[in-house]
């Protein structure tokens, strides 16, 4: 059986990936699973999805605890513990990074025990799901060519013909450009003893039990969320108009304090970079900036 992990960050389409291989491997006449895994957090907050792919009935369910292949779209998430990059790989695990640093690198960086490969990435612009599906198509070695993009086809059908074609010609690039790694990523064992699940009855629970219920208050002060952010919102004071409530109030995560003479601050351990403010300030004094960027220019 194939498992397989996508990790990316919320808009790069990583949901999108995960079900453009899975319906892939339908076609080619797999039993598949496919599914996402995310919070409430959207876009720039950590995303999971995995496939499984067998030519027998699946009984494992949940997330892929020793993946064969996994597929990260964005490589800083490798340095977030919250993401689990690199939860259960062992020797067997093939890792696939979308970066513009070479394998040999992230070898040495991680001490990985399995094989590193390096896709480099379009650009910041690009959906990631393309890339990501027509690279681990490849690597399966299961998946033909016209399978792929059958499969591409059926999953963005609702999109004008010019998307889909354009996502068509990136997956292509990702499936042909890693054609010397093709089969790489081989069938893992099916887990012995499972099989399909009994019935379970389970007695009622009270409210007190079942129910969700916080106790501790500011919890959410110790979860920080800026290390999700790809962009930086970047304040010019110069260009502010000190209006002091625009860029507060718009802003989903309280992340915006206002000083009393109306300037703001932001709070950059728990912006997650949503570009919110950037879209609703009146004088445009918060630019978005990469974060690699921002922060080269601040160690100058």
């Amino acid at each position: 059986m194939y498992r397989i992990r996508f990790h990316g960050r919320g808009g790069q389409g990583i949901k999108t990936a995960g079900r453009m291989l899975g319906t892939a491997f339908f076609l080619e006449g797999w039993e598949v699973q496919d599914a996402p895994l995310y919070g409430a957090e959207r876009r720039g907050a950590p995303v999971l999805a995995y496939v499984r792919a067998a030519r027998q009935a699946i009984f494992e369910r949940g997330i892929i605890r020793h993946p064969g292949l996994v597929v990260v779209a964005d490589d800083s998430l490798v340095a977030v513990p919250a993401a689990g990059v690199l939860n259960g790989v062992n020797a067997q695990t093939v890792l696939l990074l979308l970066s513009s640093t070479a394998a040999e690198v992230w070898q040495q960086r991680l001490n990985f025990p399995g094989r590193i490969l390096v896709l480099p990435p379009l650009s910041e612009e690009h959906a990631a799901s393309p890339l990501c599906a027509g690279a681990a198509a490849r690597l399966t070695g299961a998946i033909a060519e016209s399978t792929l993009q059958q499969a591409i086809r059926q999953e963005l059908a609702s999109l004008p013909e010019t998307a889909i074609r354009h996502n068509i010609e990136e997956a292509m690039q990702a499936y042909s450009g890693l054609a010397a790694h093709a089969g790489i990523a081989g069938e893992a064992v099916l887990a012995e003893g499972v099989g399909a699940a009994d019935w379970i009855d389970l007695a009622l629970e009270t409210a007190d039990a079942s129910a969700p219920a916080i106790h501790g208050g500011l919890t959410s002060l110790l979860a920080r969320t800026g290390l999700w952010r790809t962009l930086k919102p970047v304040i010019d004071y110069d260009r502010c108009n000190r209006c002091w409530w625009v860029c507060s109030e718009f802003c989903p995560d309280g992340a915006i304090a206002v000083e009393k003479d109306g300037t703001p601050r932001i709070d950059y351990d728990h912006c997650k970079g949503c570009m919110i403010c950037v879209a609703q300030c009146p004088p445009h004094a918060i630019a978005a900036l990469p974060e690699h960027q921002e922060a080269e220019e601040a160690t100058k």
